[in-house]
């Protein structure tokens, strides 16, 4: 049984992001051999027949990506390291949200080849959202066309760090053997079968000059952060101890981001860049967290004391279903979760027994008998769903939640027997819990059901899950683009809603305007004075406008960014009540809608292509072909990137069509951008569809 965590200060808790495919679970099990968490290295695509560690889905095994995040901890230099792998596809995006929400420090893994792409943007861009700080390192060392100091100018240049190089690279491509440490100012080579043995020499007389050259910026740019340091330097008197102070000040306050480089999959670099994970990440301690607690009916935020001994406040980030039961991963913010204690959902006020309390490792566990603030463990057999809070009762207070992106692309699916509906319930009730971003509706019209999320991808690996899994086969009708519409004009209303039915009727009259609002939200201005329409009932107005976005009279979609000002109305001493103004509200929004000029909105992806430059007249036609508006185009050592605006509806089936035109070497991502209106025949395509639905539901 693994021991409690005693000394704070020696806890990291880590995330290793990254771009598809620049080598972050390969440097995770690298991680593990060396910590001797594990005793064999196994290469992601399963060649070997096993698959790495972290991959301990069959699926992730089969496809050689990461699509759910993994968490382990190991042991380097008497420091106890969780470590969350987290995947690069853009449809598995919300587990990297989560992993960042729960970490205190990053490892940004970037290609010393293809140096910052665009999912590494992405990934840059959900680390500042957390304020995480992080470290570099350029792995890929030993690849054609490595180049580490133009990926640490990229990382300047394209994601505004203020890159400071830690290391140089003794040898390049097939002659890399190992690293110039900059603060030590020696060599380290990495020999041996698995490249533990690590030896120290000194630093070859060819790499010399650029040694001193890259220490010096290193002194310059970190000198700023430590008083001592700059003192230091004027007297020729600098220590290891004094940069690694600085560097490490620098770090946790996200001034900085050193960069380290080697080869994961040769087996260099490793060991230091661990030492790096120690010296310069933050510790639990260093990192202020936030929670939310009620003020009267204000909400407001404070700090979380970092304390073993305060009420418990744990937030859970990832659930995952075992054929034991739900397993809840849990990050422990204040206070001690213990085995046998009763805790409190502060979501749901359900009161649950900590059954089960362990340390994860990919998909094994160690059972565990208490986890103390700054620890991120797992429970059993807790019924929750992800982005929760649990207290022990003794503080009403919620963890700031995990930003969710809207799903873009629904399926509409259906099982292919009794069986399969069974099976496919359940697979679907755990989806959803799992995953916010995965969500289940039905269509009205249909029947079918249907399932919501972020891309083609994300669904296909859901479809294929049920599958393998649940032994559920659906058949799959085609992706359906979430459209949304919105209004263009403003236009006065004035409608009265009567009824008389016999004793007490409806009465309520309204009168306003309704137009677009400018942004994406739903606006409710009150400017009704002299209490024409009192004020109890204004609350019932609004609630009625907003009964009707679900689902617009324009094209059937839900609607968004409508501004409605009330400016006057009437009532009556006995007719009037909630209901007769929530219905007068409906009934002026259903009038007054075709005269605002409604339109259908579609949902706009930012696309980032990327491949060899002999393909980029190739690339660029496979986009504008899909009503694509290049953004801007990045040439760099043989490869270019275009980033263009898309509409999502133009790309399915993108995939196969930019491998068949590239021979197979370009690749893309594709995330959500923005709504923007559609084009004419769009809109009228639409349109004809939903009248001719709603004529169907009349006969």
């Amino acid at each position: 049984m693994s021991t409690a965590i005693k000394d704070l200060a020696k806890v990291r808790n880590i995330g290793i992001s990254a771009h598809i495919d620049s080598g972050k679970t390969t440097l995770t099990e690298r991680i593990l051999f060396y910590t001797k968490k594990i005793h064999k290295v196994h290469e992601v695509r399963g060649k070997d027949g096993v698959g790495a560690t972290m991959d301990s889905m069959e699926l992730e095994r089969e496809r050689g990506i990461t699509i759910a995040s993994a968490a382990t901890y190991c042991s380097w230099d008497d420091h106890h390291i969780n470590i969350i792998d987290t995947p690069g596809h853009v449809d598995f995006t919300i587990e990297v949200e989560r992993a960042l929400r729960v970490l205190d420090g990053a490892i940004l893994v970037l290609c010393s080849v293809a140096g910052v792409q665009s999912q590494s943007i992405t990934v840059d861009r959900q680390m500042k959202r957390y304020n995480v700080p992080r470290i570099a390192f350029v792995n890929k060392c030993d690849r054609t066309g490595a180049n580490p100091a133009r990926v640490s100018d990229q990382l300047r240049d394209k994601l505004g760090h203020n890159s400071v190089m830690m290391q140089i690279p003794i040898g390049l491509e097939a002659d890399h053997k190992g690293v110039v440490d900059l603060v030590k100012m020696k060599g380290f080579l990495f020999e041996g079968e698995g490249g533990e043995e690590i030896k120290e020499i000194d630093i070859p007389a060819n790499l010399l000059p650029e040694a001193e050259q890259r220490r010096e910026q290193l002194l310059d740019a970190v000198s700023m952060y430590s008083d001592e340091l700059m003192e230091a330097m004027l007297e020729d008197n600098v220590t290891e101890d004094l940069i690694h102070d600085a560097v490490r000040k620098a770090t946790v306050a996200r001034d900085i981001t050193p960069v380290f480089m080697g080869s994961a999959y040769k087996n260099k670099g490793v060991q230091l860049l661990l030492d790096a994970v120690i010296r310069y990440l933050p510790k639990p301690t260093d990192i202020v967290n936030e929670a939310i607690r009620m003020n009267g009916d204000e909400e407001e935020t404070f700090p979380v004391a970092l304390d073993p001994s305060k009420p418990l406040l744990s937030l859970a980030f990832k659930l995952e279903v075992s054929p034991y039961g739900q397993l809840t991963y849990i990050r422990v913010y204040q206070g001690t979760v213990k085995k046998g204690d009763t805790i409190v959902n502060q979501r749901s006020r359900d009161k649950i027994k900590v059954g089960r309390l362990v340390r994860m490792h990919a998909d094994s566990m160690e059972d565990i008998e208490e986890a103390p603030a700054g620890d991120i463990v797992a429970m059993f057999g807790v019924d929750c769903a992800s982005g929760d809070t649990f207290t022990d009762g003794k503080m009403d207070a919620s963890m700031t939640s995990i930003h969710v992106p809207a799903a873009v692309v629904s399926l509409a699916i259906k099982p292919k027997s009794q069986k399969a509906q069974d099976n496919m319930s359940k697979a679907l009730q755990r989806f959803s819990k799992e995953d916010p971003t995965f969500r289940v509706g039905s269509d009205e019209e249909t029947g079918d059901t249907l399932i919501s999320g972020m891309g083609e991808l994300h669904l296909d690996v859901y479809v294929e899950r049920m599958k393998r899994e649940y032994n559920a086969e659906v058949e799959v009708g085609a992706p359906k683009v979430a459209y949304r519409e919105t209004l263009q004009n403003t236009t006065k209303f004035d409608y009265t809603h009567k009824k008389q039915t016999g004793g007490s009727g409806q009465y309520g009259k309204v009168v306003g305007t309704i137009g677009p609002s400018g942004t994406d939200d739903f606006v409710f201005e009150n400017k009704v004075s002299g209490g024409n329409i009192p004020s109890e009932y204004i609350s019932s107005c609004e609630k009625g406008f907003k009964s009707c976005l679900d689902r617009g009279e324009h094209v059937g979609y839900p609607v968004v960014g409508v501004k409605v000002v009330l400016e006057d109305g009437n009532s009556h001493a006995v007719d009037s009540s909630d209901n007769a103004f929530q219905a007068a509200a409906r009934g002026a929004f259903r009038e007054f809608y075709d005269k605002a000029k409604p339109v259908a909105l579609e949902p706009i992806m930012r696309v980032s292509v990327e491949g060899p430059t002999e393909f980029q007249g190739d690339m660029m036609g496979t986009i504008m072909k899909r009503r694509g508006v290049i953004q801007g185009t990045t040439e760099e050592s043989g490869f270019v990137r275009i980033d263009a605006d898309v509409p999502l509806s133009e790309m399915f089936g993108y995939a196969t069509v930019l491998r068949s035109s590239t021979q197979g070497k370009a690749e893309f991502t594709m995330e959500f951008n923005r709504y923007g209106v559609a084009p004419a025949e769009v809109n009228e395509e639409l349109r004809k569809i939903w009248l001719e639905k709603k004529a169907a539901a009349v006969k």
